[in-house]
């Protein structure tokens, strides 16, 4: 079994520490005993390369995706293998609604470099919706091969039943995820339709001291996209929060 958290937002997103920084992601995953983390800042995959190149160094697994927010003001985690993270990125700056981002207000939008350089700083607001349906984000993410997994669903805001009050007829993510204070229990109670999903808990850092806070097992020998998407998927052995 190896220990994920999936759910980890670096200084590109606005609403993330300025600490949040490649190496420091990776360092302080590794401290808490990270085996696989997932990035996933606020529309936009231009940090997680860098921090995919400080992982292999470290023996951190990384994920590269984002926290997609979709027309509804629905947040998703999508994940797709590196050589198609361009595929995600052209997406999202695609259809994101672009309005000018205010630092003083929102917070900076850092790209950076594992030495911890300002290569670029995103000057449109990433925090605000794209023009994509959540059904159109989950199939865009499955034409490439992708994992598509509703964020926080349990949560009062940007989650599918604060946006939405129902689970979308026909929509089937590869897991679901919940706040690190979540009940899966209380969440199939309230809805049945779950009961045929399996679930993760993330962290949703947005500073070092959260990344870990906790976490979810997956029964994954050998370390690669497909065995984890494999693993989030499984029925056999599904994860554990």
């Amino acid at each position: 079994m190896i220990r994920a958290d999936l759910h980890i937002h670096t200084v590109l997103s606005p609403c993330g520490d300025l600490e949040m920084t490649p190496l420091n992601i990776v360092s302080k995953a590794k401290e808490r005993g990270l085996d696989l983390i997932g990035i996933t800042d606020h529309n936009s995959t231009l940090n997680c390369l860098e921090i995919l190149r400080a992982g292999k160094e470290r023996g951190v697994h990384v994920l590269c995706g984002a926290e997609i927010t979709t027309r509804e003001e629905v947040h998703v985690l999508a994940f797709v293998v590196p050589e198609k993270l361009e595929l995600l990125q052209s997406f999202l700056e695609k259809y994101i609604v672009r309005i000018p981002n205010n630092p003083d207000i929102f917070g900076y939008q850092l790209a950076v470099n594992e030495a911890e350089e300002v290569t670029d700083q995103i000057d449109y607001l990433l925090i605000n919706s794209t023009d994509k349906s959540i059904e159109e984000v989950w199939e865009f993410v499955g034409s490439l091969g992708g994992i598509f997994i509703p964020a926080h669903i349990d949560k009062q805001s940007n989650s599918i039943y604060s946006q939405l009050g129902f689970f979308p007829f026909g929509l089937t993510p590869d897991a679901v995820e919940l706040s690190a204070s979540g009940s899966a229990e209380g969440m199939k109670s309230r809805d049945k339709s779950l009961l045929k999903f399996n679930f993760i808990r993330s962290s949703d850092a947005h500073y070092p001291q959260d990344i870990g806070k906790v976490s979810t097992l997956l029964d994954i020998d050998e370390m690669t996209f497909e065995n984890i998407k494999k693993s989030i998927l499984s029925k056999a052995s599904p994860p554990v929060i």
